[in-house]
């Protein structure tokens, strides 16, 4: 089985319908393709019909990004972050934007269950990091999220400590689920069913070879907008439309195992913008945008080198070769929006709100229309 074109189950992801995705993806065309990344799912669905504050029912869950794996030890990775449009929430940002580093896993949740998964995974990081922590532990992870409240009662909370242990401790590398999964369970793209996304690319820069992953958690958009691989999708598939103005967000984490410095981390996360607008949103002001880029290259902190008080080294790409760097976060990252939607199925949540998937069918009559469809088993540059 192909897994750059379909899921575990066998449904199709967005290269598996025929959309002309470039053909440079890694192996499972995931954010796991970087080496020794590790994603987890946590997804909660329980209950049907109207809402009862605390009671259901519930459409959401926690997806967990270990970049190093399962370490005992407490390698850093070289960070930045952007944020497009702050309606949101990303914690340890700050100390990202200070110091170009943060330790430990990343979380994405619905909007009120941050504080829950940040106590979690702050718990998690004192259990997994203990004796790397040495006597003074403290750990600051990152924790992101979109709003679910539509299909969600998220006024419950309902993400609890066992479910962010359950997706950090269950975090793997190889192919990941996508849609109605983890973090994404309720989310809403385009207004068609989003959620969860994941693509890579893999790219030759200064002499060796790299890969640049994704993961988005897509909760955005207005149908009009919506642009597939330059077809105006939106224009013609306008059934199950739900508001007049845009609710949503997105949160996109980009990882690679290229050495870039901190300055160029913040250049690869603004890049994630280009991304995300390929698809039409324009970052509407309900719209919570907050990027994450990391590298897992240069283990160290202060870079290698002697002891302390000396010069440190750090391998970095120079500037002048980021080109094919910028264009492969660009590309991955639109990618994992649209696989969010291809994946995504139908969902009934709080209240009886009904969601429809992306109907594959109608999707790709309008891409044929536009002259944008190939064979599903072959890929072409975007």
């Amino acid at each position: 089985m192909d897994t750059t074109l379909v899921l575990a189950d066998g449904r199709p992801r967005g290269r598996g319908l025929g959309l002309p995705f470039a053909a440079n993806c890694g192996a499972d065309n995931a954010i796991t393709d970087v080496p020794g990344v590790e994603v987890g799912f946590t997804t909660l669905i329980e209950g049907e019909g109207d809402l009862v504050v605390g009671e259901g029912p519930v459409r959401t869950g926690v997806t967990a990004i270990l970049p190093r794996g399962h370490t005992a030890e407490l390698p850093p990775v070289w960070a930045a972050m952007f944020s497009l449009n702050g309606n949101g929430e990303m914690t340890g940002t700050h100390w990202i934007n200070e110091a170009g580093y943060f330790v430990g896993p990343i979380c994405i949740t619905n909007t009120h269950g941050i504080g829950a998964v940040h106590e979690a995974s702050t718990r998690w990081m004192l259990k997994q990091y203990g004796t790397a922590f040495g006597e003074y532990a403290w750990a600051m992870p990152v924790v992101a999220e979109t709003c679910d409240i539509h299909l969600n009662d998220m006024n419950g909370f309902h993400v609890r400590e066992e479910h962010v242990m359950a997706a950090l401790d269950g975090a793997t590398g190889g192919p990941l689920q996508e849609g109605n999964v983890g973090g994404g369970t309720g989310m809403i793209c385009y207004e068609f069913k989003g959620g969860t996304g994941t693509a890579s690319r893999v790219i030759e820069v200064a002499g060796g070879t790299y890969t640049v992953g994704a993961l988005v958690q897509a909760n955005h958009g207005m149908r009009e907008w919506l642009n597939i691989c330059g077809a105006p999708v939106g224009r013609h598939m306008s059934e199950n439309l739900l508001w007049p103005r845009e609710h949503g967000s997105i949160i996109a984490v980009i990882g690679t195992d290229m050495p870039l410095l901190p300055i160029q981390m913040q250049r690869l996360a603004r890049r994630i913008s280009i991304g995300v607008g390929r698809a039409g949103t324009l970052s509407g002001n309900n719209s919570g945008d907050i990027f994450l880029a990391f590298s897992t290259a240069n283990a160290r902190p202060e870079g290698e080198g002697g002891a302390a008080g000396t010069l440190r080294r750090h391998d970095y790409v120079p500037h002048e070769l980021l080109d094919p760097v910028f264009s492969a976060v660009v590309e991955s990252v639109n990618e994992a929006v649209i696989n969010a939607m291809v994946a995504a199925e139908d969902m009934t949540g709080r209240d009886g709100n009904f969601v429809a998937a992306i109907d594959h069918g109608e999707l790709m009559q309008v891409m044929a229309r536009y002259g944008r469809q190939v064979h599903k088993a072959t890929h072409h540059p975007e």
